[in-house]
């Protein structure tokens, strides 16, 4: 069972299959897209099965999806995900927020909350995101959140015909527990 993580404006649980008409709307913006590893167009019938294979993720401990939703208004704003690897003992962090709610801090809050879940609920001893080098704002993110840039992987995806870079960032366990005891 997927837990609530709490923050001070944002509440993250488990997707149910009533977000997924919010979930398409917000994901299935191009310009989302355009800078993130999300399907384009993406339909009602993605986020429908998408969510309804969040049970079985979660239950093999593969895949952590929360859904972002903002505190008082109960509404979705995006996606927050822990992709584990248990043969490496490291997660993966992936997320999205929804256009109408970019500059708002939303990723940073939402990233500290799963990295620290990942840290301390799943013992991972890595956390690591990959991030198309054109989508400066997550680089931002990923960097006010601890996660260190390593390096970049040259025209590593295929995007719309064009290939993209993707840079990396990663953070480990000892580092993030020394950087919180000392603050």
């Amino acid at each position: 069972m997927l837990p609530f993580l709490e923050t001070e404006r944002l509440l993250l649980r488990a997707y149910e299959l009533k977000d997924a008409r919010q979930a398409q709307v917000l994901a299935g913006d191009k310009d989302l897209a355009e800078t993130t590893f999300l399907p384009h167009p993406y339909t009602l019938e993605t986020a429908g099965n998408w969510i309804s294979s969040h049970p079985k993720l979660i239950e093999n401990r593969e895949a952590f999806p929360f859904a972002v939703i903002l505190k008082g208004e109960d509404q979705l704003i995006g996606t927050m995900t822990l992709r584990v690897d248990d043969l490496h003992n490291k997660g993966e962090l992936a997320y999205w927020i929804g256009k109408d709610y970019w500059n708002n801090g939303y990723a940073t809050e939402a990233s500290k909350i799963v990295i620290d879940f990942g840290f301390k609920k799943q013992n991972l001893n890595r956390i690591w995101a990959p991030v198309m080098t054109k989508n400066k704002a997550s680089g931002k993110v990923m960097q006010k959140v601890g996660l260190k840039y390593e390096g970049t992987l040259k025209q590593d995806i295929l995007r719309w015909d064009e290939y993209e870079d993707v840079d990396v960032f990663g953070l480990l366990k000892e580092d993030y527990l020394e950087t919180e005891s000392s603050v």
